[in-house]
């Protein structure tokens, strides 16, 4: 008695587990991609957050540096640290003072602006 071949029905069961086992390989490799990127989002989120925040912070500080003096900007020019950032101030001309603002390590330059103060003249004075 020889062992007959199989029959086309054992062939269909044998290719259907073959095609379960790779539908479910791509299922969890999608699923895998898909964590990834919502990690990678969450993340690249919560910077943007952070970013944000210190733009924030860095235009409150230029919204107040705008309304000083130009004796007080006078005695602040050079570069120092203001709270948690780097400043730099300087005069390019008599009535134009440049100010930008760094994060506090001084690498990353967050903003810049330009303030103007006329001088006073005694005509203005009177």
């Amino acid at each position: 008695m020889s062992r007959a071949a199989p029959t086309s029905r054992h062939c269909r069961a044998g290719l259907t587990l073959l095609e379960l086992l790779v539908a479910l390989t791509l299922l969890a490799l999608t699923g895998l991609s898909t964590m990834e990127l919502v990690r990678t989002a969450a993340r690249f989120s919560g910077a943007a957050a952070t970013a944000e925040s210190e733009l924030h912070s860095a235009s409150q500080l230029l919204d107040a540096m705008h309304l000083w003096s130009r004796t007080e900007l006078d005695q602040r020019l050079g570069e120092r640290e203001q709270g948690p950032f780097r400043v730099e101030i300087t005069r390019p001309t008599p009535d134009l003072y440049l100010v930008v603002v760094r994060d506090s390590a001084g690498t990353s330059e967050l903003l810049r602006t330009g303030i103007f103060h006329a001088r006073t003249s005694d005509a203005y004075a009177r």
